[in-house]
């Protein structure tokens, strides 16, 4: 079957007649008219997960990538298990991840540093409740202040990853969070969602101002840390204290309602 021959044009059809028509025509033309009409799912889970890779590569990069990705699921996509959005959608979060990870060029010592420091703030937290603070963390490792600020401003992006691969491992975690389609999921899914979405807020409630900060300034204003450390008048490298130890907090928090305790 050919546009011709429905007496359509492709952009006038709806995508599961286009699958149904690159099915049995393998019209590559039409696989990327498939992709292409994802461009807003790229850029939507791009912009949820913008701190995996703003350090090193630019949005229209990442769609460029997530096109690749899209085109390729076309061919793998079986329509007869469920919506190709919700199909895609991890595919494309680990393409990005996958692209932070071949950028991160951390030395080994400070990535282990970092996750030292992680688990030493989820055993503290499980034994009191409490988020430590950092002189906590600090003593319990048996290293200085100074020793810990300087990991902690090395760590942004590993705790940024590690944050994702906690999402990205749960099933309470939505494959297209922020979609249109996603909205128009299950009732039981939409109330998992809201309930997730107030979770994530009251987490961030707890956190201290400047934390609050400098989550909002890089996700939601979608400022660089340099421009934070501007309008925070402080240096950069504070701002990457501030913003790992934040995310750091946030992993901490959701990692037990993620895990469904």
């Amino acid at each position: 079957m050919t546009p011709a021959a429905t007496g359509k044009n492709y952009e006038d059809m709806t995508t599961e007649e286009l699958f149904e028509i690159y099915r049995e025509s393998g019209d590559q033309q039409l696989k990327w008219e498939i992709a292409m009409r994802y461009t807003g799912l790229i850029k939507s889970i791009a912009l949820q997960i913008r701190g995996v890779f703003c350090s090193f590569t630019q949005l229209d990069d990442i769609i460029n990538e997530g096109l690749i990705v899209l085109a390729e699921a076309v061919d793998k996509f079986d329509p007869e298990r469920g919506r190709f959005e919700v199909y895609v959608a991890k595919r494309i979060r680990g393409m990005i991840v996958d692209l932070a990870r071949q950028q991160d060029w951390v030395p080994r010592t400070v990535r282990q540093r970092a996750q030292r420091i992680e688990r030493a703030t989820t055993e503290l937290y499980n034994e009191t409740g409490q988020i430590p603070t950092e002189a906590q963390v600090a003593e319990l490792l048996g290293i200085s202040m100074e020793e810990y600020q300087e990991a902690m401003a090395n760590a942004s992006l590993h705790n940024i990853l590690s944050l994702q691969e906690l999402f990205d491992s749960s099933d309470l975690w939505p494959s297209d969070p922020g979609t249109e389609s996603g909205a128009e999921s299950a009732p039981e899914q939409k109330l998992m969602n809201e309930e997730l979405t107030e979770t994530l807020a009251q987490a961030i409630s707890t956190m201290k101002e400047n934390e609050q900060l400098v989550l909002s300034l890089y996700y939601e204003q979608n400022l660089k840390m340099k421009d934070i450390a501007a309008v925070m008048d402080i240096t950069p490298p504070r701002v990457s204290q501030i913003h790992a130890r934040a995310v750091q907090k946030l992993k901490v928090l959701m990692e037990k309602y993620l895990s469904g305790e």
